[in-house]
């Protein structure tokens, strides 16, 4: 069994993996925390089943689209029993419009985890924006 202060502990972990990896565009360091087999729903993505649909529905669409993502650490809920984890948290970034400018696109995200030989993955995820804020973000200006 996983004793609490762990489960906190990796899941502060993978959101700040996340977090690093959305401002990167890192796809790759991303995948190593996902389950193969995610179910997952997003800002862009309807139901997907597999790491590979998340990525070319989902992620691909998204993160090189946005700039400054962050999670609200001091925000995140979260909460575990034996190899079962979940985790909710507030983030925001920056998105753009089609002619550049750019606007506050803030969301909120819920993960479950499952602890699989020793490390916390992600089996489910869903991300949402909040209500109001612009659905699409184009690629930004340089």
């Amino acid at each position: 069994m996983v004793e609490p202060h762990d489960a906190e502990q990796a899941i502060r972990d993978w959101f700040q993996i996340l977090e690093g990896s959305v401002r990167q565009v890192d796809y790759q360091t991303m995948r190593q925390h996902f389950a193969p087999d995610v179910l997952s729903f997003g800002t862009r993505a309807d139901v997907v089943s597999g790491l590979d649909a998340l990525v070319t529905n989902q992620w691909s669409g998204i993160w090189p689209n946005i700039r400054d993502f962050t999670i609200e650490f001091e925000q995140l809920h979260w909460g575990a029993s034996g190899d079962l984890a979940w985790g909710i948290v507030p983030w925001h970034s920056t998105g753009f419009q089609s002619d550049g400018t750019s606007f506050s696109r803030p969301g909120r995200a819920t993960v479950i985890f499952e602890c699989r030989q020793g490390k916390w993955l992600a089996t489910h995820t869903h991300f949402s924006l909040y209500p109001g804020t612009p659905q699409t973000s184009h690629s930004p200006r340089s």
